[in-house]
């Protein structure tokens, strides 16, 4: 009996010595782990300090413009990185050049992607990966909260960082746009009541594909076949539905649906000089600055459809062959820093912040997920030849 109780005393202290070492060997490791990651990290900045990154990013917004100006010289002050934009209209234009440069050392050394441009890069190999575990900040992001991991349908899976958050909305007169939120009857309805004052950006523009696609969704009830990969079938039963609708509603838009603003800041334009009851955006909170600005009425507000506004990520990725793809890691480091995600929310753009410590429900709409992607370049191709004269 004796021997027991020594024996089981002696099992108990083996057990909680392991346990002792095994939890050292753990913190030991964690903290090895944590120095290795902090002096790849060293490397990088000191890698990166005197280099030029090119970043291909759209160019038709003021308040972005203005936002990657301030980054400019923040990154310039803080990392001894030379952030250049390169001005683009359509992110596909960076996806061409990609395309062409076809594996040799690219022009390009940071994109704005998303979508149908990123899961083409993607899938052709053009895009540097693991840039989730070598770039600091996307630790914190704001992953369980916001669909971030997902880029219309397509896995990130390294290959991608998102940045902020778009929502598809109308900045509207709320004369005419009487409600918080609309269907697709609605929107004929009121351009019956107001004829030549509702229309949408030509597409393949973004905001153009976008609206296609909501009131594809609303009108087929949210088809579940519109979250995978398109088919001929559902292509056959789900798009005749959209184009009998349109066909209704284009007499009663802007120019008789004959001719289409070339982009989001055209349509605004035409708001500001209220010729039209309504534009377009992908920023749930531009209504709001713009007012603050006194660049659109008293009475605009904002709107979107009943079924939730579709609502993506705007994702920063690096060629495979960039030149400079550490310089380009400090700049989404950056971009992802809570300066620059404070900046981008608080100052004329107001972006949504992708950071969890930074998430704030208010200043997003009720979300409905994208399409796959798939689906956009069917509804741009067809749409063309419908519509396109």
């Amino acid at each position: 009996m004796i021997f027991r109780r020594f024996s089981t005393k002696l099992t108990s202290l083996i057990l909680l010595v392991s346990v002792s070492i095994s939890n050292v060997m753990a913190e030991d490791l964690v903290v090895e782990t944590l120095d290795e990651t902090g002096a790849k990290w060293q490397q990088t900045l000191k890698v990166a300090k005197g280099k030029s990154v090119y970043f291909y990013a759209w160019g038709g917004s003021k308040a972005v413009n203005e936002y990657l100006r301030w980054a400019k010289r923040e990154i310039a002050k803080q990392y001894g990185v030379r952030l250049i934009h390169v001005k683009v209209t359509d992110p596909g234009e960076a996806v061409a050049r990609l395309k062409a440069e076809n594996g040799r050392t690219s022009a390009i050394d940071l994109t704005w992607v998303n979508g149908e441009n990123f899961a083409y890069l993607k899938q052709h190999d053009h895009l540097l990966g693991n840039l989730w575990s070598s770039i600091p900040n996307v630790a914190n992001l704001a992953v369980d909260t916001l669909p971030i991991t997902v880029d219309f349908g397509e896995s990130m899976d390294g290959y991608e960082v998102p940045w902020g958050i778009g929502q598809f909305n109308l900045i509207a007169e709320e004369a005419v746009f009487s409600n918080a939120q609309f269907s697709a009857n609605d929107l004929l309805t009121i351009a019956r009541n107001n004829p030549e004052t509702v229309t949408y950006p030509r597409p393949p523009e973004f905001h153009g594909s976008t609206f296609l696609k909501q009131l594809l969704v609303n009108l087929t009830k949210a088809d579940q076949r519109l979250y995978l990969a398109a088919t001929q079938e559902a292509q056959e039963e789900l798009l005749p539905i959209l184009w009998a609708y349109l066909d209704k509603l284009h007499p009663y838009l802007w120019q008789q649906g004959k001719a289409f603003p070339t982009s989001s800041s055209e349509q605004f334009l035409l708001y500001q000089q209220k010729s039209l009851s309504m534009a377009v955006s992908f920023n749930p909170n531009q209504w709001i600055k713009e007012k603050a600005t006194k660049q659109i009425s008293e009475s605009s507000v904002r709107r979107s459809f009943i079924d939730g506004a579709i609502t993506n990520s705007h994702n920063l990725a690096i060629p495979k062959f960039a030149p400079n793809s550490e310089a380009a890691k400090v700049v989404i480091n950056f971009m992802l820093s809570e300066q620059a995600q404070q900046q981008k929310f608080a100052g004329e753009w107001g972006d949504p912040s992708v950071l969890k410590s930074m998430f704030d429900s208010r200043s997003s709409l009720p979300a409905h997920g994208e399409p796959h992607s798939s689906w956009q370049l069917i509804l741009e191709d067809a749409w063309q030849q419908r519509y396109g004269g």
